[in-house]
This record gives C-alpha cells, structure tokens and sequence, in this order.
C-alpha cells in the first residue's frame, strides 16, 4: 500500500524508474496515457516494428512532441526524454533500462524478448500472455537464474485473479474457484474472423472504420483467450485447470458462491481449488443483470462456523449452506493499471503473479474437419481455438500448443472437436519458440506424466 510513497522517493532523488516498452497496441498505448503522469517512472524508449503506430499512439494519448523527440537512448537518458525504434532487441542491451515491457501480442516475440531481457539482466512484465502460457514456467525460471523478476502484468485479468486469490489466503481462506468474467455462447467456439462482428452487435464496415482487428477480437470471443488467461493463472497460482475444459458457466455476481462450488454439494466444479470463467449471458443469449464481463472473481469457504456467522453479519453474499463467500472486482483498466507491475517489480523486488509450476496448458482444438495441407493461422482464426487443459494431459497427448499453430501445414486430417498433436502439422523445429517450448516440456514433461490417471 506504498506504491506511490516509493515511487515519490525516487522522483526526489532524480532515479526514476528507468524502462523500455516492446510493442505500441492498445495495451500499450493505455500504458503511455498514465506514465507520463506517474512519478518515479521515465520511459526510456519505445520499439515497435512499425515506428510510425507509435508516433500516432503517443499524439492520441497526449504526449508532448519534445517528449518524444530523442535521437539517440544517450539523449533519452540525458534530458528524460523518449527514443523511438523499430529495433527491440537493440533496446534490451541498453544497460540503464530496469524493466521491460513485453506487450506485443507475438507469442514467439514475447519468448524471444523475455529471454533476452534475462540474458541482460532485466526485468520483465509480460504483457503477452500468450507467451506465458506457450512457455512462462521456463522464462520464469531463467529469469530466476539470472537474479531478475518476470512478471504478469497488472491490469490484465490474470493478474488481478493471482492479486484476489492471494488476498484470500493471506487472510487464511481456502480458495474454492477463482477466474473471470466473459461474453460466452457455446456456438462462439465455431466463430471465425468472418462472423465475430454479427456476435458483437457491429458491421464489418463499422469494424473497418474503427480500426478493429477480426482476429483479435475473434480470440476473445471464441474461448482462446479465456482459455490462455485462465492457463496464466492456474500456473501461477497452484489452482487446477477443469478436467474437460471451461465450461463458462452462466453466473451473475450474486450467483458466484453458488455455481462456483464443487459438484459434490451442488456447484459446477470438479473439485475444489480451480479456475473457471463464467459468461454474462444465459444459453438462450439473454444478459444477466448483474453480470461480471469485465471483472473477475474468487470463491472461499469458511473455516469454522464461527467465520460462517461473520460472514453473515457483515454482509456477505453466500451459497445457501452460509459456508461459501465471494469477492469479485467488477472491471479491469488493462494499460492503464500497468504501472503498478512496474512499481511493485522494481521497487518491492515482487511480480504482480508470475508462473510457478506447469499446471495449464491451451492446446490447439479443430473448429471443423480439417484436412492435410490445410495452413493453421492461430488464435482467433479459421481453423482453431485453444482449448484450457491440464498440462499433465497435454503432455501426455503429445498436444499442440495453440501458440505456436500459425503458419504450419498439416499433414493429417483431424476431426472437429479434436486437439491437435505434434504429429499432425509440419513445422519448423529451429524456430526459437520450438525449441524453447520443446525445451520446457523435456524439463517439466516427467514429473506432469506421473500424476496423469492410468
């Protein structure tokens, strides 16, 4: 709760918080909008493979023309201004840059920029969640190794689940369930960037005009980025991915000790102590009124019946049995909370959640029959959804991560509804993603194999 005290301290002694941003989206954009008015915090440099974005990211947030005029990172560091490039891996090796920003959405990028960042002895915040989940147990670990901290970012949904659920059991509560909220209907599994705009209520014209890209939003909407999100968390905070994948359970606020209990005493879960997303719509498609789209949530059991009873004299929502309570933030600011990771990584030495273990895992999942020599084009696409499974069964099944299913042939039919294996699609093994998610399951593989059910 000293965040800002701490960050005051280094703006008096002139040592702001020195760091680089890899990647100039929307998340990043959001981030830009709020540094500029955070003490303690000066951004070196900005690189994006398209230089211009940011030029136009920085005019819409407000950024002063001066202020990102820098030709040179010596400049930048000199007057405390901002240097712009298209080269990141020139940005890791600046040595006064303290903390990396890795928000570019690329799977394979993000594993490339984290490693680096390690190599260099920099912190990271991954934004890139889909590079957490592809490899985050192992760049956790060769962060580890190299005296850094590698860190989900603050803002993101999971972040905030790994900040609630440690709220919970910090204050001696087991944690039942913890997840998030979404817009979810069975049939979005099928969505292509072809169809999302129908489900968001927009034209494909109004998209164009707004600047939306299909398959982005297309991995929101069909349970990819659920699924990712929620892979993020079990790994970082213990709990246990379902059996079968999400089941997004239809679940308002008031609902949530209700559903998000085990299936013995009449919940949706397969057992305590597990991620799930609940939708803000009912299956016929209705909203629910007091819906959690944007926020996310955990459930807790009372010890004792003696906390049961201070439960309900203070008020809170529980199941009918009294024993198990909720507490929930009801929206997320994404970019616009980032500069808490940066605090809280560069000044308490603490990431804002971060991988421990290989719990999750989100495996590439036919959205029709496909057939051999078809090219896979990733989240969001024509072809496949990443589906949350145990990284135990998905080691076992010799699965296909859905973060590297872009750009590779299969060489196979597979049928709809089925993951898709190693041994389906023709892909290059010198990529460093390959080899770094190859890597990990050679270090985590065995142990994950000895709790899978015979």
């Amino acid at each position: 709760m000293n965040l800002h005290a701490l960050l005051l301290k280094r703006a008096a002694a002139n040592k702001p918080i020195r760091i680089g941003l890899i990647g100039a989206g929307k998340f990043g954009t959001m981030f830009l909008a709020q540094v500029a008015r955070t003490p303690g915090m000066h951004v070196v440099a900005v690189a994006d493979l398209a230089p211009g974005r940011v030029i136009e990211a920085l005019q819409r947030v407000g950024w002063p023309p001066e202020k990102a005029a820098a030709s040179s990172y010596a400049q930048a560091l000199a007057n405390g201004t901002t240097y712009l490039t298209d080269n990141a891996d020139e940005l890791l090796a600046v040595d006064e840059i303290e903390v990396v920003i890795e928000a570019t959405g690329n799977p394979a990028a993000g594993v490339h920029h984290a490693l680096k960042a390690s190599a260099h002895g920099k912190h990271v915040v991954m934004v890139n969640v889909e590079a957490d989940v592809l490899a985050g147990p192992l760049l956790a670990a060769r962060a580890k190794a190299a005296n850094v901290i590698y860190s989900l970012a603050y803002g993101d949904q999971p972040a905030l689940i790994c900040e609630i659920v440690d709220w919970a059991r910090a204050a001696g509560f087991d944690v039942v369930a913890a997840g998030k909220g979404t817009k979810y209907l069975p049939i979005y599994h099928d969505s292509t960037p072809d169809t999302v705009w129908q489900y968001y209520g927009l034209t494909a014209e109004q998209a164009t005009q707004g600047g939306l890209n299909a398959q982005m939003f297309n991995s929101f909407l069909d349970g990819t980025k659920s699924g990712i999100e929620m892979a993020a968390v079990a790994n970082a905070t213990g709990l246990a991915p379902p059996r079968d994948g999400l089941t997004f359970p239809a679940c308002d606020v008031d609902a949530l000790p209700t559903v998000l209990r085990p299936r013995a005493v009449g919940g949706v879960l397969d057992d305590k102590g597990m991620v799930e997303v609940v939708s803000s719509l009912e299956r016929d498609g209705s909203r629910l009124a007091r819906d959690l789209r944007w926020g996310v949530y955990t459930v807790f059991e009372a010890p004792t019946d003696y906390v049961m009873r201070c439960f309900a004299e203070y008020g809170l929502k529980t199941d009918e049995s009294g024993r198990y309570a909720a507490m929930y933030k009801p929206y997320h600011l994404i970019g616009l909370e980032l500069g808490i990771s940066i605090a809280s990584v560069a000044l308490r030495g603490e990431p804002t959640g971060a991988p421990r273990a290989w719990h999750g895992d989100v495996v590439a999942t036919a959205k029709r029959d496909l057939a051999a020599g078809e090219i896979l084009d990733g989240e969001g696409g024509h072809r496949v959804w990443g589906k949350l499974m145990p990284a135990a069964d998905s080691v076992a099944r010799g699965a296909l991560p859905i973060g590297l299913a872009h750009h590779c042939r299969l060489i196979r039919r597979v049928a709809r509804g089925a993951p898709l294996t190693w041994t389906d699609v023709d892909i290059d093994a010198t990529q460093e993603a390959v080899r770094v998610r190859r890597e990990m399951e050679a270090e985590f593989g065995d142990a994950l194999l000895k709790v899978v059910p015979s």
